[in-house]
């Protein structure tokens, strides 16, 4: 189990330097005599037409609507995995990430609330602080080395974790929008399908993802997310093989899965999301209430609910800081949860996607801003904090 986790922060730890570079070369195509290159490419039109089936969306909804499918599809792998036999299956593991990302919810979203408070459109945008991107983290935890004790990166993992099932709902609940009956019904059609193919101990990988095509594409049409379908097809891949129970399809398919949406899905997305045009940009638009109640929501209400609900609930005696670990290096871990930048991208892209605020605040600017301060904060202080390997001497 403990190599199965060192390989995946690595793995994790990779992506999130790669992300930093397509985000650096998205900022340098919007800045640069290449801009109008770079908004034509997101927005070619990709059509897909089968008899009656018709889907057409500019590349970057393509992006947004279908590659990030699969990446919520490992999410709920992962998910799925560590809640039957990961370190979420073991209860005293659960308790202060869960009260932590706890924290790291409420306290952000009631910055942004108070700070945007009165305008209708703009507290669209509400969730946006709310995320935080695990690749990034592992990615600037990384350059730490061995002076970071597995533990707790163990617990920034798991704290993400729940991040991404806080998401999932927020996603879920608040940005659907023109319900289509038919889609639903096509879509309940594949759940029950994959429900019986589960019951009845099928393990063809293949099968369940020709339905969950089919599932997707029936709530794309829904007016539910589609990404959402990814994690609900997650839900049913088999975590044991009946006839051989050393093999695990799930874990498999979460291996096979996990390059690509590290090293091709994500830095896509991060490169097609994170081109803000900075011509023009002044204090003005930087303390726009949108801009800067993400920014407050990352840096400050991040830090303060993930180390503010920890702190609480250790001293309740609820739960324990992890191994290794000092209060130091736990608050520098809540300032890595402030980095919200892929997730906060994807919610800023439903919350305002039907919004004409365009001129009016770029959101981008405050999850960049806002995510870059946590950052080299977050660096500075686990640096201080893990002066000697597993934060000893």
């Amino acid at each position: 189990m403990r190599s199965t986790i060192r390989d995946f922060l690595r793995h994790e730890s990779a992506s999130g330097i790669i992300l930093m570079g397509m985000a650096a070369l998205a900022l340098v195509a919007a800045n640069s005599p290449l801009h109008s290159w770079y908004d034509l490419l997101l927005q070619v039109p990709v059509e897909i037409r089968i008899g009656a089936l018709h889907i057409d969306k500019p590349l970057l909804l393509w992006v947004n609507d279908g590659l990030m499918a699969v990446f919520f599809f490992l999410v709920g792998l992962e998910l799925k995995r560590e809640i039957i036999e990961g370190e979420l299956s073991e209860p005293s593991q659960v308790v202060l990430p869960a009260v932590a990302a706890l924290g790291g919810v409420l306290v952000p979203v009631g910055i942004y609330v108070m700070l945007n408070a009165g305008d209708p459109v703009n507290l669209q945008g509400w969730a946006i602080p709310a995320a935080t991107d695990i690749a990034f983290a592992l990615g600037i935890m990384s350059l730490l080395g061995d002076r970071v004790p597995v533990s707790l990166k163990v617990f920034l993992v798991s704290l993400a974790i729940f991040d991404d099932i806080g998401a999932v709902a927020i996603i879920a609940l608040f940005y659907t929008s023109g319900l289509s009956g038919q889609a639903l019904a096509v879509a309940a059609v594949c759940l029950a399908l994959l429900a019986v193919l589960n019951r009845r101990g099928v393990t063809q990988v293949s099968t369940y993802l020709w339905i969950g095509l089919v599932m997707w594409v029936a709530v794309l049409k829904s007016g539910v997310h589609a990404t959402l379908a990814g994690v609900a097809l997650a839900m049913f891949i088999p975590m044991r093989d009946p006839d051989e129970p050393e093999h695990s399809p799930l874990s498999t398919l979460e291996h096979d899965l996990h390059h690509a949406v590290a090293f091709v899905i994500l830095p896509v997305f991060a490169f097609a999301n994170a081109g803000i045009p900075l011509g023009g940009i002044g204090l003005e638009q930087l303390l726009h209430p949108v801009p800067l109640g993400i920014m407050a929501g990352l840096f400050v209400g991040k830090q303060v609910g993930v180390f503010g609900f920890s702190w609480v609930a250790v001293r309740l005696g609820v739960a324990k800081l992890p191994d290794g670990a000092n209060w130091p290096a736990l608050y520098g871990v809540a300032l890595l949860s402030g980095i919200g930048f892929t997730m906060s991208l994807f919610i800023a892209s439903l919350a305002f996607e039907n919004s004409r605020v365009g001129d009016v605040f770029d959101e981008r600017l405050g999850i960049i801003v806002g995510s870059l301060l946590s950052g080299v904060c977050g660096y500075l202080v686990l640096r201080a904090a893990l002066r000697a390997p597993h934060g000893r001497g």
